[in-house]
This record gives C-alpha cells, sequence and structure tokens, in this order.
C-alpha cells in the first residue's frame, strides 16, 4: 500500500499506514546500526551508537504496544524513503578512506535518519491525538523525544570534536600533497641533475 494508494481513504489509514512505515524503518535501522559501530572509530561515537540501537530496540517494543492499542498485528509495509538513506550512508561510507573523515560522514548518515524518523513520529503524534489515540500518542511521543535527544547528541559530539579531526586531517593531507614534487617538477629536477652532472634522487 503506496501513499497514494486507493487503499487509504481516511486519516486512520493514513495513520495505520504511515505506523507500518515506521515500523519497517526502525527495524532496518536497528540492523544498520550494528555495522555503524563497527566502521566509526571514535570511543564516544561508537557509545552513542550503541546507545541509539538499544533505544532503537525499545522503540520497537513501543510500536508493538501501539499495535495492540489499536487492535492490529504489528506489521511493517516496505519503506523507499529509510532504504534510500541507509543505502546512500552505506555509499558514501565505502567511499572514504580516512578513519577520521568517516567518523563525520557516519554522523552524517545517522543524522539524516534521525530528521526522517522525526518528521514521521511528530506526524503520528499529531494524528494519533486527533483520532483519539490518547495512550498511542504518548507512546510515540516518548519516541520522537529519544529521536531529537539522539539527533541533539550527535551535533554535539560532530561539533565539539568529529568535524574539526576530520578537517585537520584534511588539512594534514593537503599539507603533504604541497610538499611533494609534482611530476612535471621531477622530471625538470631529473634533467637539471643530469645536464650538471649530479645524480638523480
Amino acid at each position: 500500500m503506496g501513499w497514494f494508494s486507493p487503499d487509504i481513504r481516511s486519516v486512520d489509514d493514513l495513520f495505520l499506514h504511515t505506523l507500518q512505515d515506521n515500523y519497517y524503518a526502525e527495524h532496518q535501522i536497528a540492523k544498520s546500526l550494528p555495522d555503524m559501530v563497527a566502521k566509526a572509530s571514535d570511543a564516544e561515537l561508537k557509545k552513542g551508537f550503541n546507545m541509539h540501537l538499544r533505544q532503537t530496540k525499545g522503540q520497537i517494543k513501543r510500536l508493538d504496544r501501539v499495535f495492540k492499542a489499536l487492535k492490529q498485528e504489528p506489521q511493517g509495509t516496505k519503506c523507499p524513503a529509510i532504504d534510500g538513506i541507509l543505502d546512500e550512508a552505506n555509499e558514501i561510507a565505502s567511499e572514504v578512506d580516512d578513519k577520521l573523515v568517516l567518523n563525520a560522514a557516519l554522523i552524517a548518515a545517522a543524522q539524516a535518519v534521525e530528521h526522517y524518523e522525526m518528521t514521521r513520529y511528530g506526524t503520528l503524534v499529531a494524528w494519533a491525538k486527533l483520532l483519539g489515540y490518547s495512550s498511542a500518542a504518548k507512546l510515540l511521543a516518548m519516541n520522537l523525544k529519544e529521536e531529537k535527544a539522539t539527533d541533539k547528541k550527535l551535533s554535539a559530539i560532530a561539533t565539539r570534536k568529529i568535524n574539526k579531526k576530520a578537517y585537520a586531517a584534511q588539512k594534514k593531507r593537503e599539507a603533504r600533497l604541497e610538499k611533494r614534487p609534482t611530476t612535471a617538477e621531477q622530471a625538470e629536477n631529473a634533467m637539471l641533475a643530469m645536464a650538471s652532472g649530479i645524480p638523480a634522487i
């Protein structure tokens, strides 16, 4: 059932579909986080990802309770949006060689996921309140609060050290490249050395 499917005829249908969409997303995120933990080289970032993995598992349990409150079977519906965000994160991570730059890339990817989840949970809370699902609204609001807190922590880690370390690594590489003679300069040095009778190094 897609967003503009004829199966969605009411706000109730829309709420259930978005709930299923988020249920799928949380499961995909739970599968992806251990890989992010493994790729992160910063201890604080690893700890943050591990903590969010535990939170994500707790959020899935809350979603189970929301389904139960609605007298619905917990199930997900494939979400191309989260699949795309996670695929892009994996693609970028595979292209980054420097581990310090990779840490910055991992935070950026994690925050893209957080922002997606925040929009979804914000919408679900609003609809749950509108539809009179007060217990569901409270559970969803708890998940939303955790997502916002995680995003804030990731921003703090990135600003305080991860981005600075990544930039310092970049400047160090650039400095090394500036000191290294170009191919043309190496050829010119060799010719001058030959002309003066000094062996080229």
